[in-house]
């Protein structure tokens, strides 16, 4: 059966498949001792011969889907040039390389799945499986029933507009000039949450994702991590469409 590239790429666990396709097009990845730098090649698996720089690769016998609690501090990038602390060194008695399902920045905390399963990287960070994450936000200043709209509705970022979004107000504290929420987005886009307050000029204090989809980090303290359960990964593959 036929494999895209970059599907089968993932499930070496080289990348996402998103990563995959930029590793393609910079020439990094051979088929049969052949450069591709083109998308859209599909391949034989069992047949035909992938390398990643010059090694060759395969897929992984066993998927490993793991949930970690992130401390602030830590990059999900995996090549980081600043040599900051990646996520992975938090992931002790973990042998098989995993990736980080989407990204959480440096400085915020909470859920982060990582696993060697392509697929399922692919079905809880692409929009259209609307996969919900939730996170608990801390605002300079106090926030009105207006703003709160504004972000439910959709702000403008840049180049887009924030689809609809879960907002709950948690806790206004005059005292300390602060408010606390609950938004729940599905599109996940690189730093949103943070991009869309700033949109309603507010400052972000700290930020925390405590839910993926049904999956929360509640009682799993923080740079920890555990196993999902097969009912867990189960929640996930029953939203694919």
């Amino acid at each position: 059966m036929e494999e895209r590239l970059q599907k089968y790429l993932a499930n070496c666990g080289i990348a996402s498949r998103r990563k995959s396709e930029e590793y393609i097009l910079q020439g990094k990845v051979k088929v049969n001792n052949k450069v591709v730098t083109e998308l859209g090649l599909k391949i034989h698996p069992g047949e035909d011969t992938v390398e990643f720089e010059g090694k060759v690769v395969a897929p992984k016998n066993e998927n490993v889907y793991v949930l970690l609690n992130k401390p602030i501090g830590y990059v999900t990038t995996m090549e980081d040039q600043f040599g900051r602390d990646q996520v992975t060194d938090l992931l002790q008695g973990v042998k098989t390389k995993v990736l980080p399902v989407g990204r959480l920045d440096m400085y915020t905390s909470g859920a982060l799945i990582l696993t060697n399963d392509g697929d399922f990287i692919y079905q809880v960070t692409h929009p259209k499986y609307e996969i919900e994450k939730t996170y608990n936000v801390t605002l300079r200043g106090s926030i009105t029933d207006e703003e709160v709209e504004r972000l439910r509705n959709g702000v403008e970022i840049e180049d887009y507009v924030s689809g609809k979004a879960k907002v709950r107000i948690l806790k206004i504290e005059p005292e300390k000039d602060q408010s606390r929420l609950e938004i729940t987005i599905h599109e996940g886009k690189n730093r949103e949450v943070r991009k869309m307050c700033q949109a309603i000029g507010k400052k972000v204090l700290a930020l925390h994702r405590s839910r993926i989809g049904a999956i929360t980090v509640k009682d799993l303290p923080l740079g920890k991590w555990r196993y999902l359960t097969k009912e867990e990964i189960a929640s996930f593959q029953q939203k694919k469409k």
